[in-house]
């Protein structure tokens, strides 16, 4: 049997080792709930780990900090850390209503555009691009821009 020498032997690891580091790297990203149906955040990355939280809102952004295998560990809008399956989250944006007041959606882009809606904390929507400080968003057929600070789910993760 030949001999194989230490270093090729370690490059060799270090290349099939890629694909993991990769995976960290990508990490923090937005994600968000695939849709309308139960599904939990557990304390670890497995079925058998106690449930924390049990979501149910489509659209309801998370910020994904870890990937393990089919698990994703999440922050929730709340501050509320755990383990969810991947299978649960679209890459599609969502962006939840943050503040203690309603949020004006505007017809454009501008502190000055007309009024369209007052949209109360905890309105969740699909986030579309985002310039300047504000935000395309939409909840169900209605569609508008909100500034970007009173959206969690907007900006970097």
């Amino acid at each position: 049997m030949p001999r194989i020498p230490f270093r090729v032997l370690g490059a060799v690891l270090l290349i099939l080792s890629a694909p993991l580091m990769a995976q960290d790297a990508q990490t923090p990203y937005w994600a968000s709930i695939r849709k309308n149906e139960p599904i939990n955040m557990r304390v670890g990355p497995g079925e058998d780990y106690r449930i924390l939280w049990v979501y149910q809102r489509q659209h309801l952004p998370l910020k994904v900090l870890r990937i393990k295998e089919g698990w994703r560990l999440v922050e929730d809008p709340d501050g509320a850390r755990g383990w969810v399956l991947a299978r649960f989250l679209t890459r599609d944006r969502g962006a939840i209503i943050k503040g203690k007041e309603a949020a004006p959606m505007r017809e454009a882009g501008d502190a000055n555009a007309k009024l369209l809606w007052r949209l109360a904390p905890g309105v969740i929507g699909l986030l579309g691009d985002c310039n300047a400080g504000w935000c395309h968003f939409t909840v169900g057929p209605r569609q508008g821009y909100v500034e970007q600070a009173r959206l969690w789910g907007a900006g970097e993760p």
